[in-house]
């Protein structure tokens, strides 16, 4: 047993079912729909605090944006007027000057479900968990919302030439302008929240978007073309306010830390077998499903942007090799 594994067992031995003194309520938040990966994510690591305290934790998980987007999550989190959260991996590196993070979004790095989640439960996850401490953040895991591929609205892309000049909407980082810049989009920053509207009037031609959200966003009704592309993921940081969860008794904290750790590995197989199934989905509302006929040109364009982004902080440097070290 490594140090880790031996870390995690010692965690749960603190965490039985009976014992817990009061009943304590706590709420986490996060900015996708209700009917989302993030949302059964969130109440699947719910489930397993609740467990692991004999039912006297209760997590109350709220979807929609009820307790604000990413950004006003982050914020809550940090101010302890919330108790919880999803956060998605991009916000983080813009609001909270964490470069990090984006290791975990540097394109065509990780091939499958599997191999991420193998790396985010090992030591290099935690590490980047843990690096979130002098922010006043205890990072507890990661939930994931899906593969990231391409949806348009005005044409199906089934080559590289296709992205040449299409609105593309992304989340407004650096990485996300030097990526689809490299592809030829127009790549365009907009919030989460108005995708739909700017896909129906045309403002964007396409969206760069995993599975789930296309569906859950019922953003098909607005775009009919998904290239599987697979550029990167979209992990979400399940994380507390470093002091509200240290003024939690230390029997539910453990239990807390443990069921964020053990919810990686389950949530990640999950996403890894609904894509197939949310893709017939979107099938079965008109969307055409196609690869890219090109791909490996895509991955060469995007060869210099992972060179440039090493650099950006030691711990990019650790990811990546973790990653492609990882069977």
């Amino acid at each position: 047993m490594n140090m880790r594994s031996g870390l995690f067992a010692a965690l749960v031995a603190l965490c039985p079912a009976v014992g817990f003194a009061q009943d304590i309520t706590l709420k986490f938040g996060h900015a996708a729909t209700s009917s989302h990966l993030f949302q059964t994510g969130l109440v699947m690591f719910a489930e397993k605090v609740a467990a692991k305290t004999g039912g006297k934790v209760k997590i109350e998980v709220f979807g929609d944006r009820q307790l604000g987007d990413d950004r006003q999550l982050l914020e809550g989190v940090q101010l302890g007027t919330i108790d919880g959260a999803l956060v998605s991996v991009p916000t983080i590196p813009l609001t909270l000057n964490a470069p990090a993070f984006d290791a975990l979004q540097l394109p065509f790095l990780v091939p499958s479900y599997d191999r991420m989640a193998a790396v985010l439960a090992s030591d290099v996850g935690q590490k980047m968990l843990d690096s979130l401490g002098p922010l006043g953040i205890t990072g507890l895991g990661y939930i994931e919302a899906g593969q990231r591929h391409f949806l348009s609205r005005t044409k199906p892309v089934q080559s590289v030439a296709d992205f040449a000049g299409l609105k593309t909407r992304i989340v407004p980082t650096p990485l996300h302008k030097a990526i689809w810049t490299a592809t030829g989009a127009s790549p365009i920053g907009l919030a989460y929240g108005e995708v739909f509207s700017a896909l129906e009037t045309g403002t964007i031609d396409a969206v760069e978007i995993n599975l789930s959200s296309a569906y859950a966003e019922s953003l098909y009704e607005a775009a009919k073309h998904v290239t599987l592309t697979g550029h990167y993921f979209w992990p979400g940081v399940l994380m507390m306010g470093s002091a509200t969860i240290d003024r939690l008794p230390a029997d539910v904290k453990a239990a807390i830390i443990a069921a964020g750790h053990e919810v990686i590995a389950e949530h990640y197989a999950l996403a890894r077998d609904q894509e197939a199934e949310i893709a017939k989905q979107l099938q079965a509302k008109g969307v055409t499903i196609a690869t890219l006929s090109d791909l490996p040109a895509m991955q060469a364009l995007e060869q210099p942007v992972m060179e440039a982004w090493l650099a950006k902080d030691p711990l990019i440097k650790t990811f990546v090799d973790a990653v492609r070290k990882t069977n």
